[in-house]
């Protein structure tokens, strides 16, 4: 199958821009996706937001305010027709992650490559009527906003911190000064535009359209954390009392020594072969977590009907809605599905998945060495999705 081009400009290569722009700056790119266009129409996403299972918001500007501002109420999901009734003139639905619901458009995913796809967060769908947007506001994730259908404004200002301030009694994070204005373009359908972390940015629809979000983040600290201590209590040894120097001391007192030489070991454990191993662990579990909880598929293909499909020209490529792969040491290679550490795996199955976690699509002959229930098993999972119109 034809490889998705990168999303750059022609005159910059990925290099250029991790250097150059990643966390630093915007970057327009003139028709960066181009496969965006007609994928998706409003109506599409309109009825993607009343799924039941959906992940949806709906932000309307009911009033204004003695300052002329608009108020803002949220509605999320489940969404009801009812809810789309009597709209005012001014409202956004916003649905995320799509990957889930259109293998195809996760797909798109390969235009980002020169961002690893552990950084990944989802693709998220806004839609709005002309004048709808979701106020001024920042991220505190990188993100491509690519358009989809129609048109809309972005207008980019400054980067904000810790003191910036929101408009108080509002159920979204919005503010008022986005400082000097440094980007105002409108962008067309196929157009991208990155925005870096924290920059602030407003977006209003100038016609009909749907704007998709290719958000990139990355764990807090709070979530290592988190997860080095539940993967160090697998290990036995870390439950054994700690030897420690004493000196006269109070009796009531905890000295800074003791808590200086306590973290001394501590710091000496996760800088040891043991700690590496945790680190590595308690991240890999981390950032291979779905962000969104999995689909109960409608149908399933038998083992039968997957070989047939792939000895008729279909392929299997990752599925990117969920989270697979992989770390390599000197001594082994690790692969990681939604979470979970994937062990018992043979040379042939860490090949095949190793390849799918870097984008590339199997083919029947790619797995003819595999057992056909283990590939229905990486299909059950969610890990992989058969793509007939390859």
């Amino acid at each position: 199958m034809t490889a998705t081009p990168l999303c750059l400009p022609d005159d910059i290569t990925a290099e250029q821009f991790l250097k150059e722009y990643w966390q630093k700056k915007p970057l327009l790119i003139k028709q960066g996706l181009p496969q965006l266009i007609g994928m998706f129409e409003p109506d599409d996403m309109l009825g993607l937001a009343l799924e039941e299972d959906a992940s949806a918001r709906l932000l309307t500007q009911v009033a204004t305010k003695k300052d002329n501002e608009p108020q803002w109420q949220l509605k999320k999901s489940p969404l009801t027709e009812a809810d789309f009734a009597n709209l005012p003139a001014q409202w956004t639905v916003l649905v995320q992650n799509l990957e889930q619901w259109s293998p195809e458009l996760g797909q798109l995913w390969q235009a980002f490559d020169f961002i690893p796809q552990w950084q990944r967060d989802d693709i998220m769908v806004s839609y709005a009527p002309k004048g709808g947007s979701v106020g001024k506001h920042y991220d505190d994730y990188d993100v491509f906003l690519a358009q989809g259908y129609g048109s809309r404004r972005w207008q980019l200002g400054k980067f904000c911190d810790e003191t910036t301030e929101f408009v108080n009694d509002e159920p979204i994070r919005i503010f008022d000064d986005m400082g000097t204005i440094i980007f105002d373009e409108i962008l067309e359908a196929g157009d991208v535009l990155y925005v870096p972390p924290k920059l602030a940015h407003f977006g209003v629809a100038t016609d009909d359209c749907l704007t998709f979000s290719f958000g990139c983040r990355r764990p807090n600290l709070m979530q290592i954390i988190d997860s080095l201590a539940d993967v160090a209590t697998n290990d036995s040894d870390l439950f054994v009392p700690m030897l420690l120097p004493q000196t006269l001391q109070s009796s009531g007192e905890l000295h800074l020594d003791s808590i200086e030489a306590i973290k001394k070991q501590l710091l000496q454990m996760l800088e040891s072969k043991r700690g590496d191993d945790i680190i590595r662990q308690a991240v890999s579990e981390v950032v291979s977590k779905r962000q969104y909880d999995a689909l109960v598929p409608e149908e399933t293909i038998s083992t039968d009907e997957l070989m047939q499909a792939l000895s008729e020209g279909a392929v299997l490529q990752a599925d990117y809605s969920n989270r697979l792969l992989y770390t390599q040491t000197n001594d082994d290679i690790i692969l990681y599905a939604n979470g979970q550490r994937l062990d018992g795996l043979d040379e042939a199955a860490t090949a095949l998945l190793m390849r799918l976690a870097d984008g590339e699509s199997l083919k029947l002959d790619d797995v003819v060495d595999i057992d056909p229930y283990e590939v229905m098993e990486w299909l059950e999972n969610g890990w992989v999705w058969m793509n007939y119109g390859a």
